[in-house]
């Protein structure tokens, strides 16, 4: 019996049956389908066995990101290589020995690929939470899951955390690719499918102290041409692509949602008590125009503050000559 049992992708007609068995007969009710999110049914000739629903993993979990042992930048970078097995409900009649732990095999096996074709990109880790005054996570432990540790017991609410404690869960992680920790903590995620131009996120500290490594970087503007300080407009640029822009009008998108308080730490023009920043086409002319030079000995004390210990941190200068008509690029990531 247990092998020919079946997991596929709910259809979209079968939705409201999902919903309404899981808020039935699962103690936490139903979950929307929010962003990305798979439901699955495991059958036995057409007659419902079990539900799953997997969606994006939490923001911040201390034991999981410990285990991981990512950067607080990798993590803002990676998340979305992670899912959270949000729901499972075995129904009622099918309660038995081994069917649990069957269907969770068999939807392992093919959440990886239906994440890629649902959402364009791949899926390393999954993660659950368990309440330890019901259960005792028995079945994610004969599935190979490792207990992490336990969440503190704050709940997400609008806004923030619930402000009391609640009763704290217990974190189980289960690989989908056996390098899952180190692709998730290394500089590079290189060639992996679906991870190009993933976005990081820079701290205040080292977006505050990006212009300081451009101010001696001899200005190529007329006077009457300079209404953003050269040092800001390369900070924006450098910022910009370690935060996965690529190209100017993608830079100039990145700086035109910049805070007021971002823009004052990157030292843009101020009008009015207001932080101005310069649009795609000023920063693609002083990219163009910038003395190659001068640029890479400031990239060079960059690196040496900065990226020693991080290496997708790394600035430097180089040819990018599958984009027309553009030189240059100046900031690209070690390999």
């Amino acid at each position: 019996m247990l092998r020919e049992i079946e997991v596929r992708l709910v259809r979209r007609e079968e939705q409201p049956r999902f919903q309404q068995l899981m808020q039935t007969h699962h103690y936490l009710g139903a979950l929307p389908k929010i962003g990305e999110t798979l439901w699955y049914v495991a059958s036995y000739h057409e007659e419902w066995v079990a539900l799953l629903s997997f969606s994006a993993a939490a923001l911040k979990i201390a034991a999981r990101d410990r285990w991981i042992g990512w950067s607080y930048r990798q993590q803002y970078a990676r998340l979305k290589l992670l899912a959270n097995n949000t729901r499972f409900c075995v129904l009622p009649p099918w309660q038995r020995p081994n069917v649990a732990s069957r269907t969770l095999a068999l939807c392992e096996r093919r959440l990886a690929q239906d994440w890629g074709k649902a959402f364009g990109h791949p899926i390393l880790l999954l993660e659950t939470f368990v309440d330890g005054q019901r259960h005792r996570g028995t079945l994610y432990q004969a599935a190979n899951w490792s207990y992490v540790g336990d969440t503190r017991g704050y709940r997400r609410i609008p806004g923030g955390y619930s402000a009391t404690v609640q009763s704290p869960k217990k974190i189980f992680v289960r690989p989908l690719h056996p390098k899952a920790r180190t692709l998730l903590c290394q500089g590079s995620l290189g060639t992996l499918a679906g991870t190009a131009g993933s976005k990081l996120m820079l701290t205040a500290g080292q977006l505050r102290a990006l212009p300081q490594f451009f101010e001696d970087i001899p200005d190529p503007r007329r006077v009457a041409g300079r209404r953003h300080p050269l040092s800001a407009v390369l900070a924006l640029a450098a910022g910009a692509y370690l935060c996965g822009a690529r190209g100017y009008k993608a830079m100039g998108a990145w700086a035109g949602q910049l805070s007021q308080s971002a823009r004052q730490g990157l030292r843009c023009r101020c009008e009015r008590n207001h932080y101005r920043v310069p649009s795609d086409s000023i920063i693609r002319d002083v990219l163009l125009r910038v003395d190659r030079h001068h640029l890479e000995r400031a990239l060079e004390r960059w690196n040496t503050r900065f990226a020693t210990s991080d290496a997708s941190l790394v600035l430097r200068s180089q040819a990018l000559l599958s984009v027309p008509a553009l030189p240059e690029v100046l900031y690209e990531r070690r390999p």
